[in-house]
């Protein structure tokens, strides 16, 4: 990779100017801006990381039916994707085809707010995407100790989880295709069983259960951030972009087909286990899915269910470390990391990335689950609310830039596109309890000082830091008024 220093940087490629000057294209190229020898990934395994990304299946929804029964749980399913999940897969694909790099969202703040506020959105998110990964081998090993019950406790389920942790993690290692066709695979295996559920469910199915509401005994804050953590992270896949075939035509694409596989995912299995067995909500926890299954259809239904179950978590944390790990390269192309985090393997894939991932995880993997849920969504929230504000003032700042995929709305229309989600976003917060948002207010804290450490440590030459030169740079020089764009 040829890489140029930032300290000598010279404009080359403006974003925008004032009226009556021509805006550039900044996305001429049909793909991304680098080619390194590996294969590029294409609709159909993009279409399952998003869905991995986002989902992986309807493992973990069942909490919403213990917190608020059937009908609040399937209404959610619905309405709660259209108040969040499609204005944030729509600001990705807008974003996302505006700026087809690695890094994704790291860029699009860092363009609009500056690079300060570009590091602490990578930091946030970064931090978010470890915590969650932390979970999915615990939750794989929770699955299997009911076959396998030395896996429930001590040594062996240390030792098996961090052996799972190391072999998801070398499959990350050998390149981005085969994450990509693994979560197809997977996916199609997750998901096969509920629809075999759904039909042996039907001589038992009654309508009437899926009406069951009771408002005064609704656990809001697990209903919401049930809701939240199972529809969020469509703007993960951004961090891949420079490495998708064509990501002006393909990401855009492979999103619309990702929310409706998403919302399918939950909406259909949910509607056969409230429908086809009496409500006993105290028994919607995690895994109950299997045991609605051996109602169903019988143990083999139920094996099936936990063995997808598992692979599902599997492909959840190759998903996500491959989001993580290229976004800490991306940030390292574009100067805000130390050069070595651009590094990439024989494979193409970003070593020292993957590394310091999987680190995050392996240390991050003794918190519970709903510390993990809720810490997660809070730094996710303050990273989300910094993305409204990039794409709202890249909208007002430059009106006429080239976006390939462009949401139907004017500037008057997406401000009132980002309202709901930015109101849902203060209601998950203010229903945090006092120890995650302390936690989550401490890592804050922790990037907000990082990077001027890391400046200091640029200025006085004790770490390299390098800008990829097959990177565009996006500040006119008629633009001083302007917030620095990437560095």
């Amino acid at each position: 990779m040829k890489l140029r220093s930032t300290v000598n940087r010279q404009v080359s490629v403006e974003m925008g100017q004032s009226d009556a000057v021509e805006y550039v294209n900044i996305n001429d190229q049909p793909s991304s801006p680098r080619v390194h020898g590996t294969r590029k990934v294409s609709i159909l395994p993009l279409i399952f990381l998003i869905f991995y990304e986002v989902s992986g299946g309807p493992f973990g929804v069942e909490d919403s039916v213990k917190a608020a029964g059937p009908l609040l749980a399937l209404l959610g399913f619905l309405v709660f994707p259209i108040i969040w999940s499609v204005p944030e897969a729509l600001i990705t694909a807008e974003m996302g085809t505006m700026f087809p790099e690695n890094g994704g969202y790291v860029v699009w703040v860092s363009s609009a707010l500056g690079p300060y506020w570009g590091f602490q959105q990578g930091w946030m998110k970064w931090l978010s995407g470890v915590i969650d990964n932390a979970l999915y081998p615990v939750l794989f090993l929770d699955y299997l100790k009911s076959g396998i019950p030395a896996l429930g406790n001590g040594l062996p389920r240390a030792f098996a989880a961090l052996a799972l942790t190391f072999v998801l993690t070398f499959m990350n290692y050998r390149g981005l295709t085969i994450v990509g066709w693994a979560a197809v695979l997977l996916g199609i295996f997750s998901l096969l069983p509920f629809v075999v559920m759904g039909l042996v469910s039907l001589p038992k199915l009654e309508p009437s259960r899926w009406l069951v509401v009771n408002l005064g005994e609704v656990d809001w804050n697990l209903y919401l951030n049930t809701l939240f953590w199972n529809l969020n992270y469509w703007d993960s896949i951004s961090t891949l972009a420079g490495e998708v075939d064509n990501p002006k035509k393909t990401l855009p694409k492979a999103l619309f087909y990702a929310l409706i596989l998403v919302i399918f995912g939950y909406f259909f299995p949910l509607l056969v286990g409230t429908g086809a067995i009496p409500l006993d909500r105290d028994l919607w926890t995690d895994g109950y899915f299997s045991d609605i299954a051996k109602v169903l259809g019988g143990v083999w239904l139920r094996w099936w269910i936990q063995g997808a179950a598992a692979m599902s978590n599997m492909g959840m944390f190759v998903a996500e470390m491959s989001s993580d790990s290229f976004q800490l390269l991306g940030m390292a192309e574009r100067g805000m990391l130390p050069e070595f985090f651009a590094k990439r393997s024989r494979y193409g894939t970003p070593l020292i990335g993957i590394i310091f991932s999987a680190s995050g995880v392996v240390l991050l993997s003794w918190l519970s689950f709903q510390d993990i849920v809720a810490a997660e969504n809070f730094l996710y929230c303050f990273g989300m609310i910094m993305e409204f504000i990039a794409f709202v003032w890249l909208r007002i700042q430059y009106p006429a830039a080239s976006r390939p995929y462009k949401i139907p709305t004017g500037t008057v229309g997406a401000i009132i596109m980002c309202i709901p989600p930015t109101i849902l976003i203060c209601v998950v917060l203010a229903l945090s309890t006092l120890k995650v948002a302390v936690l989550s207010i401490g890592a804050v804290v922790i990037g907000l000082v990082m990077q001027p450490c890391l400046k200091y440590a640029e200025k006085k030459r004790l770490m390299k830091f390098s800008t990829s030169a097959e990177l565009p740079d996006l500040h006119g020089p008629e633009q001083e008024s302007v917030d620095s764009l990437p560095e």
